[in-house]
């Protein structure tokens, strides 16, 4: 019988190719393959539905292929996909910019477009260097500013991030964060140990003179969902103010709405950044990031030093001005906070019946679950659990913390009351289930 060979299979045998497969570092954090999404919910190939609340690590602020978004971007990839920013300029990114005017923090006007949170972040300290003309620059433990060799080195919030590629960027220096849990204080006490810890590094390890920023989350991301406390972040602002020192706030995950204010920082009152960042919520899952600063300040970039092929596509600007639109037109913001309200109060009953669950906290839609052990040590194992079972069940969750130890939930902003009462039966059961 003639044996027929398909071109793959005469490419095969001819060259040796194999089978491509993804990287066996890329672990899943559940069994689910998607074939479709919509709000708040993904499907898998036989039809099942799952309530995400993981929000692709909240990147689908309007949900899962928002009708709007959908539209915007199917409308521009019939126009112009790729029109490079530094050699052309398009439409989309002057309406995207003229549109983010609206609803950035006053005095902050000039924006520069890339594709990640982790390029924004570099380019961020690279701005805050230029402008400076100082090296150092001082983040926050627990803190995750990304995976590229700058940003590692500004990232604590886990040993993995950051270990078997050194040395990193130099010039890093890291303060304690007010985790007041993880201290065992009370947060006005951990506020205080940590400013003073602050001031002692800029007096040591960190010179006034040598130091360029401050970079810090309004939220530990990565790091366990632990909010900035409001004191902290006044506090960060005061010294940077005495020490000419510029505040880079990260809002790769907490902006456009995912707080319940539209930037996360906008919890503590009179706090203004130097410089913003923003990614993730932005586009509703298409690649865009961008920093954001005083024209002034932005200006002090040496030449040639922002740029990049993909940064302001056409099609993720596009879908960024949908995105923004639908957040102010269905209140999605003012959604998070009442909707972020319901749940962490339905979450805080669970804990109340399990101890296993140490705390409860979060802002808006942005909420994480920390698993301790009866003698006040990390309980990864019981967290792990908990998000396997959910999965099971239906609810889709991660885990977060340097051990693994907090399940975090961040549903789509557009996530109503009905979802949210069945993300938590879901919870109280698998609950019931793992904490015995």
């Amino acid at each position: 019988m003639r044996v027929r060979y398909s071109h793959t299979q005469h490419s095969r045998a001819l060259y040796g190719f194999g089978v491509a497969r993804l990287s066996p570092v890329l672990k899943q954090a559940t069994p689910v393959c998607a074939v479709r999404g919509e709000g708040v919910y993904l499907y898998d190939a036989d039809g099942r539905r799952y309530l995400d609340f993981t929000a692709g690590i909240g990147v689908t602020s309007t949900g899962h292929c928002h009708p709007r978004v959908v539209e915007a971007a199917q409308r521009q990839v019939a126009t112009l996909i790729h029109g490079q920013y530094t050699t052309v300029t398009h439409e989309p990114l002057l309406a995207l910019t003229e549109r983010l005017g609206e609803v950035l923090p006053k005095g902050l006007d000039s924006v520069f477009y890339l594709n990640s949170g982790s390029e924004a972040v570099e380019a961020a300290v690279r701005l805050a260097r230029h402008a400076t003309g100082r090296a150092g620059i001082v983040a926050f433990a627990g803190g995750f500013h990304g995976r590229t060799m700058g940003a590692a080195a500004l990232t604590s919030s886990g040993a993995k991030f950051r270990a078997g590629f050194g040395p990193l960027m130099p010039g890093v220096s890291v303060a304690p964060f007010p985790y007041a849990v993880r201290y065992g204080w009370s947060v006005s006490n951990a506020v205080a140990f940590c400013l003073r810890e602050l001031d002692y590094l800029l007096a040591t390890t960190s010179p006034v003179a040598d130091t360029a920023a401050f970079i810090i989350e309004p939220m530990l991301g990565e790091g366990g969902y632990v909010p900035t406390p409001p004191e902290f972040l006044a506090g960060l602002r005061q010294r940077a103010d005495r020490h000419h020192i510029l505040l880079i706030i990260d809002e790769v995950q907490t902006g456009v709405g995912r707080t319940g204010r539209f930037w996360g920082h906008q919890h503590t009152t009179d706090v203004r950044p130097d410089i913003l960042i923003t990614a993730k919520a932005l586009a509703s899952g298409f690649p865009l990031s961008a920093i954001v600063a005083a024209e002034e300040l932005m200006a002090q970039a040496w030449p040639g030093s922002q740029g990049g092929t993909f940064g302001g596509n056409a099609v993720a600007c596009a879908a960024a001005i949908a995105t923004l639109d639908v957040v102010r037109d269905e209140g999605l913001v003012e959604n998070a906070a009442t909707q972020g309200g319901r749940l962490i109060e339905g979450l805080r009953k669970v804990a109340a019946d399990h101890p296993v669950i140490a705390d409860v906290r979060g802002l808006g839609l942005m909420i994480g679950n920390e698993f301790l052990c009866p003698d006040g040590s990390p309980d990864p194992a019981t967290a792990s659990r908990a998000q396997t079972t959910a999965a099971e069940r239906g609810l889709l969750l991660l885990t977060c913390g340097p051990h693994g130890n907090i399940v975090r939930m961040i549903p789509p902003l557009v996530v109503d009351s009905a979802q949210i009462e069945e993300g938590l039966s879901i919870w109280a059961e698998t609950i019931a289930a793992v904490a015995v």
